[in-house]
């Protein structure tokens, strides 16, 4: 199975994910047969496509995915964290700030005190991230309605059922503090990827087809998702990083070596070939 990114700064990965099938072509290796998909909504999250993802990603032995690599020299992406991204919708109850402030439940407090509370649940293994709250009013109304926005990601599946809790325990406490009401939407869209065995062996038959090429293929964790984060989570093997070399992603200083586009189509190409005699 490979996988190919949709979005505008992975075109590279795209143009050798084509080189490196049409060389498998050329090779004549009719016995080798693979699937494509190349979906549009990646970057947040593959919310549309995760089930089409699962779907071709059933019965295959293995997968190759075309983000960038992890780094300028090639570097693949090893072990990878979960995401999930959450909005906490949160009702107060307006009343006048000089009059009767006691009336009142100030949601955007409610919202503050509860970022605080899911940002002090973070640790090695789970980051948390409160990105932005939305609400509020003028200056003399208690505000009865705020949005806050919060990423979340867990190193392992035990750390993401423990994240799950530190959300729903944030809620109630913060609920039933301010006598407010949240509603959570949101989800762990991106599964956490650990090194398995599968994904151990893969790495070394693609780290042998670049030896051979004269290419050193290294290979570290590191803190970004993808699709390869729910190709793993169906059970088969993935290395998610064989797009070009470069550098500065989603910046307006983003680069590819030119030079990899062939040096990676043949990483590829060669990988695939061994794959197929296995």
């Amino acid at each position: 199975m490979i996988n190919g990114p949709g979005t505008a700064d992975m075109k590279g990965g795209i143009a050798v994910m084509i080189a490196a099938l049409e060389a498998i072509e050329a090779a004549g290796a009719d016995h080798i047969g693979y699937e494509v998909v190349i979906n549009s909504d990646e970057e947040v999250g593959s919310l549309a496509s995760a089930a089409l993802i699962a779907e071709a990603a059933r019965g295959k032995r293995a997968a190759l995915t075309y983000e960038p690599a992890a780094l300028p020299d090639g570097t693949l992406a090893g072990a990878r964290p979960g995401s999930g991204n959450f909005d906490f919708t949160i009702r107060g109850r307006s009343a006048h700030a000089g009059r009767n402030p006691e009336d009142g439940r100030n949601a955007l407090a409610a919202a503050a005190d509860l970022a605080l509370r899911l940002e002090a649940g973070a640790g090695p293994r789970l980051s948390v991230n409160p990105a932005r709250i939305d609400g509020g009013g003028p200056n003399n109304v208690v505000p009865d309605l705020a949005v806050l926005r919060v990423n979340l990601r867990p190193a392992t599946a035990v750390d993401q059922a423990r994240a799950q809790a530190l959300i729903d325990s944030s809620v109630a406490m913060v609920a039933a503090g301010r006598e407010v009401e949240i509603a959570v939407h949101g989800h762990f869209a991106r599964p956490p990827k650990p090194e398995t065995p599968a994904i151990v062996e893969l790495y070394g038959i693609v780290r042998q087809a670049g030896a051979d090429l004269g290419q050193e293929i290294g290979w570290r964790p590191t803190g970004g998702v993808c699709d390869g984060n729910n190709i793993a989570a169906c059970g088969v093997p993935v290395i998610d990083t064989m797009g070009v070399r470069g550098g500065r992603i989603h910046s307006p200083q983003e680069y590819l070596i030119v030079e990899s586009l062939a040096e990676r189509a043949a990483l590829s190409a060669l990988t695939i070939l061994r794959l197929g005699a296995r």
